[in-house]
C-alpha cells in the first residue's frame, strides 16, 4: 500500500517546493477556470519573500533543482514538448541548466571499481577529480597505459550513485499526474500524457545506461568516417560498462567560447555553416543526428574540426521521415507551396479529408514573408515551428520524432547564430538538402526506390508459406470457438476476479490518500 501512498505525498512535496520558489506566480491567471485559479493563489501564500525578484528562468531552475536530478531531466524533457506545456514554458524550461554539485571522488572510484571488477589502480594510472557534473553523471580526467606501454589521457564517465532508484521513485508519481489528467482533463486526452512520461521514462533509462551511448558514439563515428571537419571520441570498450563511459579526452575550445575561438584564428562564418551543414547531413543522409547540439557539447578542435560529446540524446528519423523533411524545406527553399502541402498528406501526418489547397494556402502564409528579407531576420527553426503550429488547425496528430528534430533544430541553428549573426540559413542549408534531393528524388533514386519495391517483393514471396500456414491455424481456431464459444481457463478467470476486487480497494486508498494530501499542504500552508 506504501507503493501507492508514496507518490501522493512526493506530489504535495514538489507542490510545496514549486510554490515556494515561485513557480506557480509563473500562471497567468485569467485564462484558468474558477477551481485552479483559486488554488494558486492559496499556493502564492507560500512564496518567499526573495522570489519576487527571480526571473521567470530563475524560478522554474531552482525549484527543479532543489527536487533533484529527476524533477530537472523532466523539465528538459518537456522543454522539447511545446505542445504539451506550451512555448513561454518551453522557452523558460529550456534555459534549465544541467548543472549539479559533483558526488563525492572516493564514491565515483567505489562506483568505477564495482562497475569493471577491479580496483581503480588497476584500471588507470590517475584518476583525477570531477571536472563536470550533471544530473545523472559527473566526468573525470584519467591517464591509461596501453599495452604497448604508452600513456593516453582518457575521459571518465560516471553515473550518480543511487540515481537510477530516484528516477523510477519519481516518475511513479510522474505517471500518477499523467493517469489523473487524462481521466479528468478530456482537452489533454490528445496530447497523451501517459505517453508522453512513457518517452521520459525509455529516454531516461537508455540516457542512464552508458554501453548504449558509447554506441551511439561508434555508430556516428562509423556515419562519419568519411567527413571531414567533423568526428566524435573514441570509445575505449574495455573500460566501459552500463554505469562508466571511458573515452577519447578531447582538446579543444568550447563554442561558447567566442572570444577564445577568435584569439585562435579560427573562421566563425565557416564554423556556423559547418554546424548546420554536418547536422543536416547526419539528419537527412544517416537518419541518426545528435538530439542535445549545445555549445557546451561541441569542441573546436585547432584546425576547426567540429567534435561532438555527451550522445545520452540521439535522435532518429526513418528514410520516409527524412523524405518529408528535405522536401518540406526544399519547397520552402523554391516557394512551391502546394508540393510542401501534398507532402504532407502523402506522410499521413494530416488527415486526407482535410482540403490540401486549403493547407497550401496556410502554408503559403509562413512561407511568403520570408521571401524578400535579409536572411539574418529568416529563420529556418522559427519556420518549421510556425508550420507545426499550423499543422495542428488542420487535426494533424503530435509525431514525437519531428519534435525532437525541431527542437534540436531550434538549438543548432542558435549555436551558427552565435557564431555567425549573419547567417545565411537558406544558402547554407542548400548544398546539403538540394543534394540529398537530386540523389533520392532524382532518376538515380526512382531506380533504387524500384529496387527496393522488388525486394520487398521477393521477400513476401519467401514468407507466403509461413502465412499460409498461420492463417491455416487461426481458422481452425476461430471454427472451434464459434462451435463451442469463448472459455477462459481457471487461472484466468482467479486473475479477473482479484483484478476487480484491486480496482474495489484501490478506489477506498486514493479517497484516502487525497484527505491525506489535503491534510499535508494545510499543514504547510498554516503551521
Amino acid at each position: 500500500m506504501a507503493f501507492r501512498i508514496m507518490p501522493f505525498f512526493r506530489l504535495v512535496r514538489a507542490g510545496f517546493v514549486m510554490a515556494r520558489e515561485g513557480v506557480f506566480g509563473l500562471v497567468h491567471l485569467p485564462d484558468l477556470p474558477a477551481g485552479p485559479r483559486l488554488g494558486i493563489r492559496l499556493a502564492r501564500l507560500l512564496e518567499r519573500p526573495a522570489v519576487k525578484d527571480k526571473s521567470a528562468d530563475r524560478r522554474l531552475s531552482d525549484a527543479l533543482n532543489r527536487l533533484g536530478p529527476s524533477y530537472v531531466k523532466l523539465g528538459q524533457f518537456l522543454a522539447t514538448r511545446a505542445d504539451v506545456v506550451g512555448k513561454d514554458a518551453a522557452r523558460e524550461l529550456a534555459s534549465l541548466q544541467d548543472r549539479l554539485p559533483a558526488f563525492d571522488h572516493e564514491e565515483a572510484r567505489a562506483a568505477i571499481s564495482d562497475q569493471l571488477g577491479r580496483p581503480v589502480e588497476e584500471i588507470f594510472v590517475e584518476f583525477g577529480e570531477a571536472v563536470a557534473a550533471a544530473s545523472i553523471a559527473q566526468v573525470h580526467p584519467a591517464i591509461v597505459r596501453d599495452k604497448d606501454g604508452g600513456e593516453r589521457k582518457v575521459a571518465v564517465k560516471v553515473l550518480r550513485p543511487g540515481v537510477s532508484r530516484r528516477f523510477h521513485r519519481d516518475l511513479e508519481s510522474f505517471y500518477l499526474v499523467a493517469r489523473l489528467a487524462e481521466k479528468f482533463h478530456a482537452p489533454s486526452r490528445r496530447l497523451r500524457p501517459v505517453a508522453v512520461v512513457d518517452t521520459l521514462a525509455q529516454s531516461v533509462a537508455m540516457e542512464m545506461d552508458f554501453r548504449l551511448e558509447a554506441a551511439a558514439l561508434s555508430e556516428m563515428a562509423e556515419n562519419t568516417s568519411e567527413d571531414s571537419g567533423f568526428r566524435v571520441p573514441q570509445v575505449d570498450w574495455l573500460r566501459t560498462a552500463k554505469g562508466v563511459l571511458t573515452m577519447e579526452w578531447i582538446d579543444g575550445r568550447k563554442l561558447s567560447d567566442l572570444d577564445g575561438l577568435t584569439e585562435d584564428g579560427l573562421d566563425l562564418e565557416a564554423l556556423a555553416a559547418s554546424v548546420i551543414q554536418n547536422f543536416l547531413r547526419h539528419t537527412l543522409r544517416d537518419g541518426f543526428f545528435h538530439a542535445d547540439m549545445h555549445q557546451g557539447n561541441l569542441f573546436v578542435q585547432t584546425d576547426g574540426t567540429l567534435v561532438a560529446v555527451d550522445f545520452g540524446i540521439i535522435g532518429r528519423l526513418s528514410k520516409r521521415e527524412r523524405r518529408f523533411l528535405a522536401e518540406i524545406l526544399f519547397g520552402f527553399i523554391t516557394r512551391n507551396y502546394k508540393r510542401v502541402a501534398e507532402v504532407h498528406f502523402e506522410a499521413g501526418y494530416v488527415p486526407g479529408h482535410q482540403d490540401v489547397d486549403m493547407f497550401a494556402q496556410a502554408i503559403r502564409a509562413i512561407g511568403e514573408p520570408i521571401h524578400g528579407h535579409d536572411a539574418s531576420e529568416i529563420s529556418m527553426a522559427r519556420l518549421l515551428t510556425q508550420l507545426f503550429e499550423v499543422t495542428e488547425l488542420f487535426e494533424m496528430s503530435t509525431q514525437t520524432q519531428l519534435i525532437m528534430l525541431q527542437k534540436t533544430m531550434v538549438v543548432v541553428e542558435g549555436v551558427a547564430r552565435s557564431l555567425n549573426p549573419n547567417l545565411d540559413m537558406w544558402r547554407t542549408a542548400e548544398p546539403v538538402v538540394g543534394g540529398w534531393i537530386r540523389e533520392h528524388l532524382g532518376p538515380a533514386g526512382k531506380l533504387r526506390d524500384v529496387g527496393d519495391v522488388l525486394s520487398a517483393l521477393s521477400r513476401v514471396a519467401n514468407d507466403m508459406p509461413l502465412f499460409a500456414d498461420r492463417i491455416g491455424r487461426m481458422s481452425e481456431e476461430l471454427e472451434k470457438m464459434t462451435a463451442s464459444g469463448l472459455k477462459f481457463d481457471s487461472e484466468t478467470a482467479e486473475a479477473i476476479g482479484k483484478a476487480e476486487a484491486r480496482h474495489t480497494r484501490s478506489g477506498r486508498v486514493a479517497l484516502w490518500v487525497i484527505a491525506a494530501s489535503l491534510a499535508a499542504i494545510a499543514a504547510q500552508m498554516f503551521f
